[in-house]
């Protein structure tokens, strides 16, 4: 009954369009003031307690490193090294696309971040040489997604500080299922442009090959510094984001000279308030966690989907359904931060690895980003295009079917997410 109440006062909440931190915070208040006999004092304590976590440090660092290579020349780098290597195929420019988001994802950790990096100078080249719009935009708002996949992800980071799951492992985890993901929305792309024959462009030479990636290599050394020091053990997730968000300044400002000193305040406020916006979201999720544990919900609703006899296959697949209809109505920080504390504990007792399941949810998200009505990505990509979101969405379709079936894959053969942490942490 109290979950029945709780969850109907929170989707009331919603509807009238307020933001979800704050219906999540007015849900939480409402009920424990009115209907429990919690003491306050404990409130109190669990705001401070929930987010005192190392981990969540890294949130803000991987924004700020993320912020100074949008804004540092990282991004139009990368896209000339990825059309060099594949710009000669069918539809080269538009796979170039995709390998600069694979990239680019690899350094900042955001899908939003992504897009607007690589699909505002990509997009526009793009239209000169004769692709559709609706084209070009499908290709970069899908593969922007990847932002979230590929290592390392704030979505990540924000499934650990839920779940206690090792962050080291989560980004180990989405390597393979990333680059699978890209490799998967890069044969779409192809398929497409050789159908329609969309322009191919002039074979680089090696040489050619080589000054673009020497140019982009103060860029691309970001994913060593990060995923080797994190794998190798010479620095953890958070102490990595704070490792990347200076080296990032370094590149930008004093390599590339794409920034100048002047516009680091700009990018620090951006960064500021982004994490701000994000570390408000998480501590009201933290209350709705507490209220949620307090009330015994997520043990009840345990038992009763257990109680239905939902095996492994039909818990995934129901689980699937869930988060493709909440990614309808919410983006993917409030979706981790109220499901995972959930759905987590079911999957642990029918065994499901907390790493696979994991990286399941992010694989979610990813769709969830870019399918309307509150697709972020369709937001960010509408905005570069100029284009409506309902001709947008038709845009991305086949790039979204792509990502479904890519979903089922990930949900039913663990070993994709599994067999690379296995490798490393034995």
């Amino acid at each position: 009954m109290n979950a029945a109440i709780i969850f109907i006062l929170l989707l009331l909440l919603m509807l009238t369009g307020m933001p979800i931190s704050i219906s999540l915070g007015l849900t939480v208040l409402t009920f424990l003031f009115t209907m429990t006999t919690v003491p306050i004092e404990s409130v109190a304590l669990k705001l401070f307690t929930g987010i005192e976590k190392f981990e969540i440090m890294a949130i803000p660092f991987f924004i700020l490193a993320g912020n100074f290579l949008t804004h540092g020349g990282v991004a139009r780098r990368m896209i000339r090294f990825a059309t060099s290597m594949v710009g000669h195929w069918h539809g080269g420019l538009a796979l170039a696309g995709v390998v600069a988001c694979a990239l680019f994802a690899a350094v900042s950790g955001s899908s939003p971040a992504t897009v607007v990096a690589i699909g505002s100078i990509i997009l526009p080249g793009m239209v000169k040489q004769g692709y559709p719009k609706r084209f070009g935009a499908g290709v970069i708002t899908t593969s922007g997604a990847l932002g979230i996949l590929i290592p390392p992800s704030i979505v990540m980071v924000m499934y650990s500080v839920t779940t206690n799951t090792s962050v080291g492992k989560l980004f180990m985890a989405g390597v393979i299922p990333g680059l699978m993901l890209a490799f998967l929305l890069g044969l779409t792309t192809w398929v497409l442009a050789k159908k329609h024959g969309y322009p191919r462009m002039a074979k680089a030479s090696w040489g050619e090959r080589w000054q673009a990636f020497r140019k982009s290599a103060w860029g691309l050394f970001l994913i060593v510094i990060v995923m080797g020091g994190i794998y190798s053990g010479i620095f953890t997730p958070t102490e990595a984001a704070a490792i990347a968000a200076v080296y990032a300044f370094i590149i930008a400002v004093f390599v590339y000279k794409d920034l100048r000193l002047d516009q680091v305040g700009k990018v620090l406020l951006d960064s500021a308030s982004l994490s701000a916006m994000l570390l408000y979201i998480i501590t009201n999720a933290v209350l709705f966690s507490f209220l949620m544990t307090s009330e015994n919900i997520p043990q009840q609703m345990a038992a009763w989907l257990t109680g239905q006899g939902l095996g492994v296959v039909s818990f995934l697949l129901v689980v699937n359904i869930l988060l493709l209809l909440a990614g309808n109505v919410m983006e993917p920080s409030s979706i981790v931060l109220i499901m995972a504390p959930i759905l987590f504990p079911v999957a642990v007792a029918l065994g499901i690895d907390p790493i696979h399941f994991g990286i399941l949810i992010v694989v979610n998200m990813e769709v969830g980003m870019c399918h309307p009505p509150v697709g972020l990505n369709l937001y960010v990509a509408s905005g570069i295009t100029k284009m409506g979101i309902s001709e947008l969405t038709v845009a991305v379709l086949p790039w979204l079917l792509t990502m479904l079936g890519f979903l089922l894959l990930v949900t039913y053969v663990p070993a994709i997410s599994l067999w690379l942490p296995n490798l490393v942490y034995g």
